[in-house]
């Protein structure tokens, strides 16, 4: 608690002062990350194997349910017009249940799901293929995302740009003067759909977002691929798991050929293709959302520190499906980031006993979630110095 006192009492008195117009600078004082860790019970650091994979099946079971419930019976409805909403909304159901188990598995790489890695490592490796994830790939940068998060230079994900940024012309904008058209209503739009239903294979592909300091070895624009072994993401000694990673994806596409001969690509898309673009619209959505709010800082590289960037992350709310299907990762994202390897089944109350030790540093947001990620969207543009904070990083003010 007395951690927490004094970091909202020496905000507020220096935030306090500056007569004079004279500006005063805050010092913000963040807990260490042992004091946070002692703060938890030991028992959130122990993941089972049981408790584990009875979501595992429990998922699965549910996705097969409502697979086989959809090639059985909406090819049986004469019109066309309830057929393609049916089609539709089987798409939307099972984006929410395949997000779930992609998260099980973004669970086994970061090793919460059991105690035994080469276990955790076959089951990451089975689910993330299915879908269609490189998991290995995936699992090194994703660890690198948590290792430097809220580093402007080193982060792997949803680096913000900066006022510097800003005026150079980019493609994206058909070289243009972004200014000129950003707050459009119908160009924010645009890039929001762009950024939903394409975000994560951009990601993929062209390593967008990571800070330019996030490569293991040198390599250009081409040489950043999630799939190749000697991309530059990725150490030397990490290329025969990106191989393993592509050997699976390889199993998959093979296996969505043969299912094409025999039912046609029109029912391989309607049945795994709608789903696939749910769940990394949902997976976009919610890495976006977890590190963008007008209230998260970032950090040059002098000033940034591992529990700083940790803290400049946001908990959500998306209620049941959040709770329920999303296995908690909306909600308790701040204690996963500080110690990933608790399991999501015990970050409730590995959050609850972090709250009085963090104190106005633990950042909530309740409320519509897809309201938010519109709202922040069309807000978060960019990033600049805090003069109040110094080495500090925060979200321009929307003109």
């Amino acid at each position: 608690m007395a951690t927490a006192i004094t970091t909202t009492e020496t905000r507020s008195r220096k935030a306090n002062g500056g007569a004079n117009g004279v500006l005063k600078t805050k010092v913000v004082e963040y807990p260490d990350i042992q004091t946070i860790r002692d703060a938890i019970p030991a028992h959130c650091f122990e993941p089972t194997i049981l408790h584990s994979m009875a979501y595992v099946f429990r998922d699965l079971i549910m996705a097969g349910a409502l697979g086989w419930a959809a090639f059985t019976y909406i090819p049986q409805i004469n019109d066309s017009i309830v057929r393609g909403l049916a089609w539709a909304l089987y798409g939307y159901l099972q984006g929410l249940v395949l997000t779930g188990v992609w998260i099980l598995a973004h669970e086994a790489g970061h090793g919460a799901f059991s105690k035994h890695q080469n276990f955790n490592d076959v089951v990451g490796w089975v689910l993330h293929s299915a879908l269609m994830v490189p998991y290995f790939s995936w699992k090194f940068s994703h660890h690198r995302h948590h290792r430097f998060t809220g580093h402007m230079e080193k982060d792997m994900a949803f680096v913000p740009a900066t006022k510097e940024d800003r005026q150079k012309r980019r493609l994206a904008d058909l070289y243009l003067d972004r200014e000129l058209f950003e707050d459009v209503p119908l160009v924010q739009l645009v890039k929001l759909i762009f950024h939903q239903l394409a975000g994560w294979q951009v990601y993929l592909l062209f390593n967008a977002t990571a800070g330019p300091a996030s490569k293991q070895r040198e390599g250009g624009w081409l040489r950043v691929s999630h799939f190749e072994p000697t991309s530059a993401v990725f150490r030397p000694s990490e290329a025969v798991y990106i191989f393993i990673t592509d050997v699976g994806l390889a199993i998959v596409g093979y296996c969505l050929y043969l299912a094409s001969t025999m039912v046609g690509w029109k029912m391989v898309f309607l049945m795994y293709g709608q789903a696939y673009f749910w769940v990394h619209h949902w997976l976009v959505a919610i890495t976006y959302l977890h590190h963008t709010h007008p209230d998260v800082p970032h950090f040059d590289a002098e000033n940034w520190t591992f529990v700083k960037g940790a803290l400049a992350t946001v908990d959500r709310d998306f209620g049941f499906v959040g709770r329920h299907l999303f296995h908690g990762i909306i909600d308790t994202h701040v204690v996963h980031h500080l110690f990933p390897r608790i399991p999501f089944y015990k970050a409730e109350e590995a959050t609850e006993a972090i709250k009085p030790v963090v104190g106005d540093l633990y950042h909530q947001e309740k409320g519509s979630f897809l309201g938010s990620l519109w709202k922040t969207f069309t807000t978060c543009k960019y990033v600049e110095a805090d003069p109040t904070v110094p080495g500090t990083l925060k979200w321009a003010e929307s003109k």
